[in-house]
């Protein structure tokens, strides 16, 4: 009976070590083989296999991913600055690592989700969704400088759910995410102050505190409140604007001293890209518009110049409606030296001296 326990005993760890060599040879045969696709296969053909993989068996899946990137064209992506906003107020105690600053003159912490990490939501009665950040690298060359090499981050949000609730994600949840982060951001709104990179053409901005204000402003006191009753009726005016068939803008010339500064604006396309990355509920300021720039007339054979048809149109032309709520400032020393299609409604609404 011992002999026979013996040998069942040494019957299982032959069979145990057969496995077990078995498993080490087929590792080992998948780490030869991926060395060789790594070192020998071209990336293309990689990729096409490893999508074909993928492919295949996502269709035994029931797990859908949206992909939510950061830009859309000229444009900052709304639902991915909406999910940082509210992601923010979903970091449990599971989330292992958190980004989190404050500028000088913020009141409050800005904390964000960090890359790579997993955070998981629920909505409508338990069904959940599963938000993951990702951060890639990306090399982009300045045209400007041939020796220079632009490192550049690519972020994108990757939201996963069962694939039977596509349409409450795309048509309740996001939308309520849009809907929460705008609550967020009015309880924490700060002022701030941007300015463009001519060379990334990425708007960077600055926290405004300002100590100055229309009732602490040193003017004519029927001038300032003819100015505050404007602005208060263009704020108020969405539906008017949309009625007429108008972009939601006005324009104000300020008569005054002489910082868009438009001498480092170099052609009609970048001044045209300037306004497309403009945020909606903005405002605008062109400084010194008489001295800042010599226009250029629309047939001129000078390359890269700004020409004024190009700035007529940046005011109210077809680009001019590719936002809302915008107020355009501009200042001048010489109202006179300005071109009189300039100084017309509908560009430059309200001359304040």
């Amino acid at each position: 009976m011992s002999s026979s326990a013996s040998s069942s005993a040494e019957s299982h760890l032959a069979t145990a070590k057969t496995a077990l060599t078995a498993v080490a040879s087929v590792a080992a045969a998948a780490m030869l083989a991926r060395s060789v696709v790594q070192d020998y296969m071209p990336s293309e053909v990689h990729e096409f296999i490893s999508c074909g993989f993928r492919r295949f068996f996502g269709y035994f899946s029931f797990q859908m991913t949206a992909v939510i990137e950061e830009f859309g064209g000229f444009e900052n992506n709304e639902l991915f600055e909406a999910a940082e906003a509210y992601l923010a107020t979903k970091i449990s105690h599971s989330t292992r690592r958190i980004k989190v600053n404050k500028l000088e003159k913020q009141s409050n912490l800005n904390v964000t989700v960090e890359r790579d990490e997993e955070v998981v939501d629920y909505f409508d009665g338990g069904v959940k969704l599963t938000w993951i950040l990702h951060v890639d690298k990306k090399d982009f060359r300045n045209p400007r400088d041939l020796n220079s090499t632009l490192k550049s981050e690519v972020r994108f949000y990757e939201l996963r759910f069962h694939k039977k609730f596509k349409n409450l994600v795309l048509e309740s949840y996001l939308p309520f995410v849009v809907k929460q982060a705008a609550s967020l951001r009015q309880k924490t709104k700060t002022l701030k102050i941007f300015t463009l990179n001519c060379y990334s053409a990425q708007w960077t901005s600055v926290t405004l505190d300002h100590p100055s204000t229309f009732h602490t402003l040193a003017m004519d006191p029927e001038v300032k409140k003819d100015l505050v009753e404007d602005l208060d009726r263009f704020v108020q005016r969405k539906s008017f604007y949309k009625r007429v068939g108008k972009a939601w803008k006005r324009g104000y010339l300020l008569y005054g001293p002489p910082d868009l500064d438009l001498t480092a604006v170099n052609s009609n396309g970048e001044l045209r890209k300037i306004l497309m990355s403009t945020a909606n509920r903005s405002i605008l300021v062109v400084e010194d518009i008489d001295c800042s720039i010599e226009f250029k007339d629309r047939n001129t054979d000078e390359p890269s110049q700004v020409t004024l048809s190009s700035l007529l149109n940046f005011v109210d032309g077809l680009w001019s409606s590719c936002g809302n709520e915008r107020i355009i400032v501009f200042t001048t020393n010489y109202r006179e030296k300005l071109d009189p299609a300039l100084l017309r409604p509908g560009r430059m609404d309200m001359h304040i001296h």
